[in-house]
């Protein structure tokens, strides 16, 4: 019966190490992405919510090379840090533009809006960038 507990607690023991180990180069692969952003860009992005959060930082970080993308709900802004050698700011307000939010450079795709849920759809004379 000792063997038996003996070999439990030394598989599980072996089974955490291993999911710790796991845990760390996962968080490595992140700092060495963010290390990678040389360009920060600030522009205003129209939106209500904490919905329209999510989305607008969704569709800005599906962009290939950018590291962060932080929209502010009460100042109708965004910071994105980025990789400029692998996208520029005006993919990022294209992909925004495609959820359905208006940026200062692209209006939101018109499909797209009328699919956001109500509180999210925004006036579209609404003040950005304050």
């Amino acid at each position: 019966m000792k063997k038996v507990i003996l070999s439990l607690a030394i598989i599980a023991t072996v089974g955490f190490t291993s999911c710790k180990n796991e845990t760390k180069q996962k968080t490595n692969t992140t700092e060495v992405s963010k290390e990678v952003a040389n360009a920060t860009l600030t522009f205003g992005v129209r939106g209500n919510c904490g919905m329209c959060k999510s989305t607008i930082e969704k569709a800005a970080n599906a962009v290939e090379g950018v590291a962060n993308a932080n929209w502010s709900i009460d100042e109708k802004k965004i910071e994105v840090s980025f990789d400029d050698t692998r996208t520029d700011a005006t993919a990022i307000h294209k992909a925004i533009a495609a959820s359905g939010y208006d940026t200062e450079k692209e209006s939101g795709s018109e499909d797209a809006y009328k699919g956001l849920p109500a509180c999210c759809q925004y006036d579209h004379e609404m003040a950005m960038n304050q």
